[in-house]
């Protein structure tokens, strides 16, 4: 079974930072990407960023250029600092693991994040 578990969510003010990590516990039989995504209250989710082996990065429009998406693999942790922040930002932020090719999917429970004008 594989288990994420985000954090470093919290409250901040317009242009501040915050750095969200994501531990992964467990185990699957895949090459796996990750991925963070944001949902805002009454909002779908969306995509923000993956990456994933040699095929590196991607960001959504709306973050590209203030957030950074970057891993440890032996420390099995997604990270996403976000930098410039902004109230728009706001959302539950959630960590992804997938497998390509798969249908396994893996989702954590996700981190608050607030940003105040």
């Amino acid at each position: 079974r594989v288990q994420l578990v985000e954090s470093g969510g919290g409250s901040v003010q317009a242009g501040g930072s915050l750095r969200l990590s994501c531990v992964v516990s467990g185990y699957t039989d895949c090459t796996y990407g990750m991925s963070w995504y944001r949902q805002a209250p009454g909002k779908e989710r969306e995509f923000v960023s993956q990456i994933y082996s040699f095929r590196g990065t991607k960001y959504a429009d709306s973050v590209q250029g203030r957030f950074t998406i970057s891993q440890d693999n032996a420390k099995r942790t997604l990270y996403l600092q976000m930098n410039s922040l902004k109230p728009e930002d706001t959302a539950m932020y959630f960590c992804k693991l997938y497998c390509p090719g798969s249908v396994e999917v893996y989702w954590g429970q996700g981190t608050q994040v607030t940003v105040s004008s």
